[in-house]
């Protein structure tokens, strides 16, 4: 019989039912930042081969068309002045000991120095020259941004009516046109016939030599400008980049317009956004807080390639506008064969190009899981 002052039978522990329930939970949250680290790690290993690939390409492309002091005292100087220069240069060895040569330079960090520039070493080109095409892409991908997302958003909004034409046709002809095209068209427009803006340079000579007298000299004309506490220099630096941003980064801003358009679209038709009109939600609401956010999410893929083709577009715009950065300055060593500015400078776009796309990998991780699998 049961002794009735015996204490009733415990009830079922729950501890170990709770813990195995948050186990699953707490081992797939440790799952999904593993599969984030993961991918993360194998996006910037890939960084080495991309570099190394085409540092080589160049590397060898460029040995096809001669040696940069064939190019230069050709014709100016005697063969055996000629073959002096070369040896010293190191021209005459087999292009094979050159090109492990100029690896074994990379890796220790020295990329060379210029012939056709002084000799001065590609490092001093690139902390010189760098910050200027740095900024004109800063301020080109305002421009994009500015231009490309209200009208891709509007362009989905008023789909097939006259808004929607009208800025599909702009965007493809900003994307079409030639950059050195638009590049002259504004400056007839604004700088010939209006006189708003300068025509070329990064600043007036007056404010460019104060700016370069600047300590510690960032070799950002905007950062020099705030620096030297004139507003005068700062408003000289900007209207100087109007021009060059605005030919830059209407290009991309095409780009960015269909890109915006399309996802908008395609979001605007999902079954949750459909969700949020049934149940009386604005229309400007769901367009904004339902739909815009998740077409964005491809424009921020595609911003690694749109950043490797404003560097390339920087060659042409620099030269248009005079604008003394490395695409200025690699059309120049371009024409001379100058063979280790060209390498050292690809070489840095290389890496800026290559380290870009890694943080937008970076931001797409986190904003979209599905490319961690």
């Amino acid at each position: 019989m049961n002794d009735p002052s015996a204490a009733p039978p415990a009830p079922a522990e729950t501890g170990p039912k709770t813990a195995a329930s948050a186990a699953p939970a707490s081992g797939q949250s440790r799952s999904r930042w593993s599969a984030l680290i993961r991918y993360l790690a194998i996006r910037f290993v890939l960084i080495i081969p991309t570099v190394w690939i085409l540092v080589t390409v160049v590397f060898f492309l460029m040995r096809l068309t001669g040696d940069p002091i064939t190019a230069m005292l050709g014709g100016k100087a005697s063969p055996e002045e000629v073959a002096a220069r070369r040896h010293a240069a190191g021209y005459d060895r087999p292009i094979l000991v050159q090109y492990g040569d100029y690896l074994w330079g990379i890796l220790h960090g020295d990329f060379g120095s210029s012939v056709t520039n002084g000799n001065h070493t590609i490092s001093h080109i690139l902390v010189t020259y760098g910050p200027a095409t740095l900024e004109l892409v800063f301020w080109a991908l305002i421009v994009a941004f500015a231009v490309g997302l209200p009208l891709g958003r509007l362009a989905a909004r008023r789909y097939n009516k006259g808004a929607d034409v009208s800025i599909r046709a702009f965007a493809v002809l900003f994307y079409a046109a030639p950059v050195f095209f638009v590049a002259l068209v504004l400056k007839l427009i604004f700088a010939q016939r209006l006189g708003w803006l300068p025509i070329s340079g990064r600043a007036s000579i007056p404010v460019q030599v104060v700016l370069d007298r600047v300590e510690p000299d960032t070799h950002f004309y905007i950062v020099n400008a705030i620096m030297t506490g004139d507003m005068g220099n700062v408003v000289d630096v900007l209207r100087h980049a109007v021009l060059p941003a605005l030919t830059l980064g209407l290009l991309t801003a095409g780009v960015f317009i269909r890109l915006i358009r399309i996802n908008l679209l395609q979001t605007l038709r999902a079954d949750y956004v459909t969700a949020a009109r049934a149940r009386g939600v604005d229309e400007g609401t769901v367009v904004r807080k339902h739909a815009f956010r998740n077409a964005l999410i491809p424009v921020v893929t595609v911003m690694g390639m749109q950043i490797a083709l404003m560097l390339g577009g920087a060659i042409l715009t620099e030269t248009s506008f005079e604008w003394q950065g490395l695409g200025f300055w690699l059309a120049k060593y371009l024409t001379s064969r100058d063979f280790v500015a060209v390498q050292g400078i690809v070489s840095a776009v290389a890496v800026i190009v290559a380290l870009a796309s890694f943080v937008i990998d970076i931001i797409n991780a986190l904003i979209d899981p599905r490319v961690r699998y």
